[in-house]
């Protein structure tokens, strides 16, 4: 018996002297999320034109045509008043005067140059000189810009129901 509890000891200690086997551990490399914040109604970025195919849209419309669409831009401008509209870029120098659906909300002033994803109604209005010397005032033009707008002219406009900003 005493050389059986010698022989137990024995495969105990060579048991326990055995190098524990370690698992590898693979970490999966982190995929940055593009950080959304959204304004309105819930919007997703999903099957939203581009710049380019939404002036092409604008580019087929007449004076009172409407087409309910979304799309991605730039943004040019913003209402320094209170953040209720702002322009963004069709390429090209054209722009699309973006306002906010019933002025259920408005975007913040500092995103100047930032990408935003709206969800609405593509126009085609005529602008009175009244109102376009109101957003040059709302945007931050001199008194002297403001004077010289002086005719009537065709803008592209969006009433957005849901905007995504892209931070």
């Amino acid at each position: 018996m005493k050389s059986f509890n010698i022989l137990l000891v024995v495969i105990l200690l060579f048991m326990s002297c055995k190098e524990a086997k370690k698992e590898t551990v693979v970490q999966e490399p982190e995929q940055k999320t593009e950080e959304l914040a959204s304004f309105g109604e819930k919007i997703t970025k999903d099957n939203a034109k581009v710049t380019k195919e939404m002036a092409s849209v604008y580019h087929n419309l007449a004076v009172a045509d409407t087409v309910t669409t979304k799309f991605t831009g730039k943004v040019l401008d913003v209402c320094q008043s209170k953040g209720c509209w702002m322009k963004l870029d069709l390429g090209d120098g054209e722009q699309a005067m973006v306002k906010f659906k019933d002025y259920g909300f408005f975007m913040p002033k500092d995103i100047t140059g930032k990408e935003v994803v709206v969800n609405g109604k593509a126009f085609i209005e005529q602008m009175s000189v009244d109102e376009q010397q109101h957003y040059a005032e709302d945007g931050g033009a001199t008194k002297e810009e403001i004077a010289q707008i002086t005719t009537p002219k065709k803008t592209y406009r969006f009433e957005a129901d849901g905007v995504l900003l892209k931070e």
